[in-house]
């Protein structure tokens, strides 16, 4: 049971590019904690600027929490208000701050998730793919033998995959799912979301390699690898059939 003065770690989701694109319920709570917990405090300073938010802010990522973990407890159970923020979108979500979570709960700790922006739901409901059943997968291994492996049980899944990568990394990614799912699997791109160059790319994954070795690459990238229709089950059953 929590003690009656112990604080709460609300988890706010902030803009994952357009600054417009937070809550009022977001911004209350920014403006009330007695401070906030940011992935990058250069990033959040934007945000707390633009909206005259003068909360005291602290650095809170995978080199920080080690070092931070057990003062910020300790705040919690002295009854602070304490606000967990990522760079962008919904914190947890491939973002630090799981352990800072977990030890908050067995603390007792009251968790409060202020709901808000998220690439993952931003790109599923405009790709035009299946939405009844999706997995996230997020970032995978950047490369070898663990990418591969994974990109294989990913080929198995009879649901919507969405995928997180890096401008750094996209070609690989495409070319070993071309190698993996197939050349001719379907997939939509969703690039820089909610900003001026938003754009969703569709087509086979030997269209968007081609299209993307022939441009430069900027942003973030969310991977949409839509479960195979009727007609593409069909179309693989037969060339089984055939070898």
């Amino acid at each position: 049971m929590t003690p009656a003065s112990s604080g709460a770690l609300y988890v706010v989701a902030t803009p994952i590019g357009n600054l417009k694109d937070i809550t009022q319920r977001a911004l209350e709570i920014l403006s009330s904690v007695d401070l906030i917990l940011a992935e990058d405090t250069r990033q959040t300073a934007k945000l707390l600027s633009h909206y005259k938010i003068q909360t005291p802010s602290t650095s809170f990522h995978d080199y920080t929490a080690g070092k931070k973990q057990d003062s910020i407890i300790q705040k919690l159970k002295d009854g602070k208000n304490l606000a967990l923020v990522s760079d962008s979108g919904t914190p947890l979500v491939s973002d630090p701050g799981f352990p800072l979570l977990r030890d908050a709960v067995e603390a007792g700790i009251t968790i409060i998730p202020i709901p808000g922006a998220s690439a993952v739901l931003a790109a599923i409901v405009a790709s035009g793919a299946p939405m009844e059943r999706f997995v996230f997968e997020g970032f995978l291994p950047p490369k070898g033998s663990p990418r591969r492996e994974r990109l294989a049980k990913i080929g198995e899944e009879e649901s919507t995959i969405v995928l997180y990568e890096s401008p750094y990394h996209l070609i690989k990614l495409l070319e070993d799912l071309s190698t993996i799912l197939g050349a001719n699997r379907k997939i939509v791109i969703g690039r820089e979301l909610t900003k001026i160059h938003e754009e969703f790319l569709r087509g086979t994954v030997a269209e968007m390699l081609e299209t993307f070795k022939n441009k430069k690459i900027q942003g973030e990238f969310v991977i949409i690898v839509p479960k195979k229709d009727k007609t593409e089950r069909l179309e693989e059953l037969e060339s089984q059939s055939e070898i």
